[in-house]
């Protein structure tokens, strides 16, 4: 065949695989392979991977982009675009080697395409509209067509009206395993995928603004924010390798707690051995995938995020200032009597909001929400837990539940005398001093974040 994307004409569609529906925000069990070369499926973290259909040795698969509805978490739903129900779209899983064969049906009320970022294929299967093929019309059925040349994580997103499309949850992952033993990919015994997308949706409304270039209010996995992200569950000893992609319009630092890992491969491909070091955090850019592998050697749960502190809250306001130290308690009776409902807040920090009653609009997450075995958590956005365990059976992807930690090894209070903490001289003069606290206002943007 031509290797250029191409449309299915209306008699050939009778033949086409039957298009495959996801309608859960769950975690769904990995898809073992039914035919085909063997390998050990990734699990899409609040995600699910797209069956196929063998065809005279080509897999075949049917992606359908459509308006979706999808629950970033308990009490909030999104009006989304995505496929085949959700956004993102179903993982594609293939092998190196593999002839794979994607239709692509048109759903949407606009032109759309595919791009496969970062295999490598004929120019013409690139998915460029306008470039390299022509635009998938509404209605319209195309079919790309190409081997699965190099191992390794890729994604898959529009590369028309990529600015609307992909600020509506347009994209997917696509893992490709190795053929055989790889000199660079391990083996592991857990092996997870997701993207980190982001949108900003007004408080009360369910679709995001599609022009925002950096004021997000609601930062995702596999568009889902906490505590709507499920736990990563592994057993003690497991070598775990997770695949994290960036589709958002900002870097982000992601941070695992109480182990170190190594960045294993990129959408480039595996890294060398020797350019490997041990990390607890990885900067992902945009439009970047990072693999990172480590050895679940500790138990407990430990917590999984990015290091961006706005990026673990849900929706805010930007522009509210800072009242730390702001004593206007002696205001509010006055402001209470225009509105009733008015509370004190910010006076101490922020932690208060969580235990705050405060009506929300419809369709509105808290700020900073979850609760855990202590108490509040205070997180929102992109926030999980990697749960090891001694006893998690080889396979099992449940929820083990939360951690019950040996007796002697928890942080608690202490009800002893206290030694007065030493100070420096510098702190000791401002203790000593008379002074009025500084007045202290948060900047009005938040454009760099």
């Amino acid at each position: 065949m031509a290797a250029a994307a191409v449309a299915v004409n209306r008699a050939s569609l009778a033949a086409l695989p039957e298009p495959a529906q996801q309608d859960k925000p769950d975690t769904m069990p990995p898809l073992d392979p039914p035919n085909g070369r063997p390998y050990r499926p990734v699990v899409t973290l609040n995600g699910w991977t797209l069956p196929w259909r063998l065809n005279q040795g080509v897999k075949e698969f049917h992606l359908v982009a459509e308006p979706v509805e999808r629950e970033l978490a308990p009490g909030m739903k999104a009006r989304l675009w995505g496929y085949n129900g959700q956004s993102p779209g179903p993982t594609i899983e293939v092998v190196e080697g593999d002839r794979v064969r994607i239709f692509v049906t048109n759903r949407l009320p606009e032109h759309t395409t595919i791009h496969w970022h970062g295999q490598r294929l004929p120019n013409g299967m690139d998915g460029v509209g306008g470039l390299v093929q022509p635009h998938i019309k509404p209605g319209k059925t195309f079919v790309y067509e190409f081997i699965a040349r190099r191992p390794g994580s890729f994604m898959y997103h529009p590369h028309a009206d990529e600015m609307v499309q992909m600020a509506m949850g347009m994209m997917g992952f696509w893992v490709t395993h190795p053929r055989g033993k790889h000199p660079l990919i391990d083996d592991v015994d857990r092996d997870f995928c997701f993207l980190l997308n982001a949108y900003d949706i007004e408080p009360g409304a369910a679709v995001p603004k599609i022009s925002t270039m950096l004021e997000f209010n609601l930062w995702n996995w596999n568009s889902r924010v906490f505590p709507g992200i499920a736990s990563l569950n592994v057993r003690r000893g497991d070598r775990v390798r997770v695949r994290i992609g960036n589709l958002t319009m900002t870097n982000h630092p992601i941070h695992l707690h109480g182990h170190e890992f190594v960045v294993s491969g990129t959408d480039g491909g595996p890294t060398p051995r020797g350019a490997r070091w041990p990390e607890v955090s990885a900067d992902i850019a945009v439009g970047q995938i990072r693999d990172l592998m480590f050895i679940a050697d500790e138990e407990g749960d430990w917590a999984f995020h990015c290091h961006k502190a706005h990026h673990t809250m849900n929706a805010m306001g930007h522009q509210v200032p800072t009242m730390i130290g702001v004593d206007h308690r002696g205001v509010v009776n006055q402001i209470n009597r225009l509105i009733p409902e008015y509370m004190v807040m910010g006076e101490r920090g922020m932690a208060d909001m969580q235990e705050m009653e405060m009506a929300l609009p419809a369709n509105t997450l808290p700020m900073m929400t979850g609760t855990g075995p202590h108490g509040a958590i205070e997180m929102g956005g992109m926030f999980t837990t990697v749960k090891v365990r001694r006893d998690q059976k080889p396979g099992d992807y449940s929820d083990p539940g939360w951690y019950k930690q040996p007796k002697g090894t928890g942080a608690f209070e202490w009800t002893g005398p206290l030694a007065e903490p030493a100070r420096s001289a510098a702190e000791e003069k401002a203790v000593r001093s008379t002074a009025p606290p500084m007045q202290v206002r948060k900047p009005g943007g938040h454009g760099q974040h």
